[in-house]
């Protein structure tokens, strides 16, 4: 593992060299939120993939922030085992990220991610874990997942019940008295 902490990102490179970076609609294909050939990770191989389950605990709402936004995913035409998603970023509105996913049928050989924390070769940034927890079918409906609407449990002001001017204290002082 200390000798893949030292090696370049060669997706980086390969992305930096080609400039697939910059808009280039040609050579990417959209597709509906969905890769068929992509493969099916489970829990456990992402906590592998991410070293540890802090990524895989923000991938709920980090998803269901992204696929309610403007997310696409892109395959990269001339290989099909590329795919290219972008991300608007969860703390600056103006920001967006691109991650670039590299895999076969069975495992995710590389990733890219232009965060600050995404060229990494040992584990990923939370993007690029998200990204695959969400592809790989972990997330189920994305409706469940994420920030809850607490507003549905606070009562209606104006629904409240007639107050009763007597008070069980009251009839109590009366008996005591007598």
């Amino acid at each position: 593992m200390m000798a893949k902490l030292k090696e370049e990102n060669k997706l980086q490179k390969f992305v930096e060299d080609n400039n697939f970076h910059r808009r280039s609609i040609s050579k990417w294909s959209s597709v509906n939120e969905s890769v068929s050939n992509f493969p099916q990770l489970d829990e456990t191989m992402l906590k592998l993939l991410t070293l540890g389950t802090y990524q895989l605990k923000l991938c709920p709402s980090y998803i269901q922030e992204y696929m309610g936004s403007e997310c696409t995913i892109d395959v990269f035409r001339e290989t099909c085992d590329l795919i290219r998603v972008r991300l608007q970023s969860r703390h600056i509105s103006s920001k967006t990220y691109q991650v670039w996913i590299q895999y076969d049928s069975d495992h995710v050989k590389a990733w890219y991610c232009q965060c600050r924390a995404g060229a990494r070769t040992v584990g990923t940034c939370s993007h690029v874990a998200s990204v695959i927890w969400y592809l790989s079918g972990l997330s189920g409906p994305i409706n469940d997942c994420g920030i809850q609407d607490w507003g549905k449990y606070i009562d209606d002001a104006s629904h409240v019940p007639q107050t009763v001017d007597t008070s069980d204290s009251e009839s109590d002082v009366r008996t005591v008295e007598e």
